[in-house]
């Protein structure tokens, strides 16, 4: 037979192609998650926030720069997550209650890897922990032991940590103000650094049984802990606020406008902005680092090429953005997280972004594709692969984000508006044009130029709720707004 020189070349080419290109037949997955971390990345475009280990995973992955939570609270998002599940079918509504406490028999994202024969472990926060008080006793209350073989908490002084403590919201003297502590001690002596160090010696560990290790990083959480070098690389006076009009506020429905406001709640001088701002951002840099070392121990220790590495926060978090702060809003800077995949087999996308709308939902039946596993036939999301292979893939026709919030909150993201509704659609409307006003400053909703949009959109989020899961289940999720405004 007789073998042409361009087919010669092409042998040659396959025998010379790394083992990374070559798909494992059970490839590990490591899943780190910060916690209260909005797209503040230098990798996302954020012109002071400085994330060099996250942008390098950027680098040999992809981003996605459109990815929404579907509950904007720790609690809620976790378990959405992990069940891969709208929250109106979960019912997990809020930072109240477990997962499994409301869906006994579901089936979690590490438990599907779990029953396939892989070594499934979590360090520190995955499902919702109380920040501060539950890191300060190394517990996990709310955690579902069936998803793990084994499980580590991380126990740190957190507020009490030896340094310099500020609050930077005077209004607010609770376990939730903007508590920052410049901290003595290396990264180690701190929840992160913990975290990290565990996570390393479980990687030292693994033997050759495939693994499932999920690591929650708690900064940049509430208090803003760090040591003192993170804090030393950002110049507290040139700290940038976000630019808000003065009367940003005045079109929102009255139900919600003064829900964490800054004047009614927080206290936040534009002097003091900046302390905060400082401290967010130096937060976020030690979490980077620890970040960074648990991805060189992946690479030291042979393991990379045959691990999928996954990078999100659990929600957005609002910073002085419409004279608000912190979580369950459903404004963009909320609802949007940074997210990244990186699949060493799958190259030829490494580096580059996707702007498609994708949801946190996605995840899982994302990784049990990836993997080659069965997923449960229940879940809500839809595989990002088509997206890994082809970042502007025409396989991809997800066209809306469905986010829910407390007080009947419900928001759809499409590509070109945000149409919100609170109070289950009594309490008032919201609708943003994104092309026009990607800053969300002026509510549309009343105006009746846009009275078509508002009819078409709303006509989607009924349909998108019920598809979720809401009349199925509307007297419990009712039930648990109402107890909630009572509290």
């Amino acid at each position: 037979m007789k073998i042409s020189h361009l087919t010669i070349l092409a042998l040659f080419g396959m025998a010379m192609m790394s083992p990374a290109s070559a798909q494992p037949k059970k490839p590990n997955v490591l899943f780190l998650i910060a916690d209260d971390l909005n797209t503040a990345l230098s990798g996302f475009g954020h012109p002071q926030c400085k994330t060099p280990n996250l942008d390098r995973l950027a680098e040999r992955g992809v981003k996605f720069e459109n990815m929404h939570c579907q509950y904007p609270v720790c609690g809620a998002s976790r378990a959405s997550i992990m069940s891969g599940l709208y929250p109106y079918t979960n019912l997990t509504l809020g930072n109240e209650g477990t997962l499994r406490g409301s869906m006994p028999d579901v089936v979690t994202l590490s438990q599907t890897f779990r029953n396939n024969g892989y070594y499934a472990a979590r360090v520190s926060k995955i499902y919702h922990m109380g920040i501060p008080f539950e890191i300060i006793a190394g517990t996990a209350e709310r955690d579902d032991p069936l998803s793990w073989d084994q499980a580590f908490n991380i126990k740190a002084a957190e507020q009490n940590a030896p340094g310099e403590s500020t609050n930077w919201s005077p209004k607010d003297k609770g376990s939730q103000s903007f508590t920052g502590v410049i901290a003595t001690g290396g990264d180690s002596d701190h929840a992160d650094g913990m975290a990290a160090d565990r996570a390393i010696k479980i990687l030292d560990n693994v033997n050759d049984k495939p693994f499932f290790l999920a690591v929650g990083f708690v900064r940049p959480h509430v208090p803003l802990v760090a040591p003192k070098k993170y804090f030393d690389s950002y110049d507290r006076d040139k700290m940038e606020a976000p630019v808000v009009p003065e009367e940003d506020l005045d079109d929102v429905p009255g139900f919600i406008r003064g829900y964490k406001a800054n004047d009614t709640t927080y206290g936040v001088t534009p002097e003091l902005h900046k302390g905060l701002l400082q401290a967010y951002y130096a937060s976020i840099s030690y979490m980077d680092a620890q970040v960074g070392r648990v991805l060189d121990a992946l690479e030291e220790k042979g393991l990379a090429d045959n691990t999928i590495v996954v990078f999100s926060s659990d929600h957005g978090y609002l910073l002085g953005h419409h004279h608000k702060f912190q979580k369950q809003h459903l404004f963009e800077e909320a609802t949007r997280v940074p997210f990244i995949i990186s699949v060493p087999w799958l190259q030829d996308q490494h580096g580059r972004g996707t702007k498609k709308i994708t949801e946190l939902i996605d995840l899982y039946p994302t990784l049990t594709d990836l993997a080659n596993l069965p997923a449960p036939d229940t879940l809500h999301g839809t595989s990002l692969k088509p997206l890994l292979s082809d970042t502007s893939s025409s396989a991809w026709i997800k066209d809306l984000a469905f986010t829910i919030s407390r007080s009947g909150g419900e928001s759809i993201r499409t590509q070109d508006y945000r149409f919100t509704q609170w109070g289950f659609g009594e309490k008032g409307m919201e609708l943003y044009d994104l092309i026009k006003d990607p800053g969300e400053f002026t509510n549309q909703a009343t105006n009746p130029e846009y009275a078509d949009v508002v009819k078409t959109l709303k006509k989607q989020l009924l349909g998108k709720r019920e598809a979720a899961g809401f009349e199925k289940n509307r007297a419990a999720i009712q039930a648990t707004v109402k107890f909630r405004k009572k509290k």
